[in-house]
């Protein structure tokens, strides 16, 4: 049996962002403009032409899940990376820390400009769309930041962790890290969340506070070929 983080795109699109999704019952995307993921509720013929009838000519889309990614007819790979999907394994305290703010939309610009810069994933100025975000300044500038993405039954993804790179050093990840998972289990959800494979300092400091890897992912740039 298939567990609801698996396709965690199409899962969210179903449930508590089913407001946001556009598509129909066999393949679901986000507005491009908040963030550019997409799913097939399977990998039948039916499902890839929705997918496919989703994404007008010029455009494209990210799949990110557990099993291989099948490609439209016509379609063809852009990139492709490794990921690994983590699953809090203890129920995190709330964090008090006077230093954590919560970010608005009139700080996204540079939220963009920070996601822009160390690059955790997919990041658009209206990715509070999604979920709450923090952050913390230092000298009147956005040090670091994090926030909650996708949303399953039961869980809320943690993501859009990073730190500018004149401030790492100091713990910020961690902090932030652990205040995000504190407020997504306060709430009564499960935090999870997701890592390039390939960035061995991330996935460490996960592990130190609490997440453990529940599967690889397939996260592939989807458009059309030619």
């Amino acid at each position: 049996m298939s567990h609801c983080l698996d396709r965690p795109v199409w899962t969210a699109l179903s449930s508590a962002h089913a407001t946001l999704a556009e598509g129909n019952r066999h393949a679901r995307r986000y507005p491009a403009a908040i963030v550019p993921f997409a799913a097939t509720a399977s990998d039948d013929a039916g499902s890839l032409q929705a997918l496919a009838d989703l994404v007008p000519d010029g455009d494209s889309v990210v799949l990110a899940q557990a099993d291989a990614v099948a490609i439209p007819p016509g379609w063809s790979e852009l990139s492709r990376a490794a990921a690994v999907q983590m699953v809090a394994e203890t129920t995190f305290p709330r964090v008090e820390d006077i230093r954590v703010r919560q970010l608005t939309l009139a700080d996204a610009p540079e939220m963009l400009a920070l996601a822009t810069a160390t690059n955790p994933g997919p990041f658009t100025l209206k990715a509070l769309s999604l979920g709450d975000f923090w952050g913390v300044r230092i000298d009147g500038r956005l040090a670091a930041m994090a926030g909650q993405r996708m949303r399953q039954p039961g869980h809320i993804e943690l993501s859009g962790v990073c730190s500018h790179a004149d401030f790492r050093g100091r713990g910020l990840a961690r902090l932030l890290s652990l205040f995000v998972a504190g407020e997504i289990c306060a709430g009564g959800d499960t935090p999870y969340l997701h890592a390039y494979a390939g960035n061995a300092v991330a996935i460490r400091l996960y592990k130190s506070i609490g997440f453990a890897l529940r599967c690889r992912m397939h996260v592939v740039k989807l458009g059309r070929a030619g």
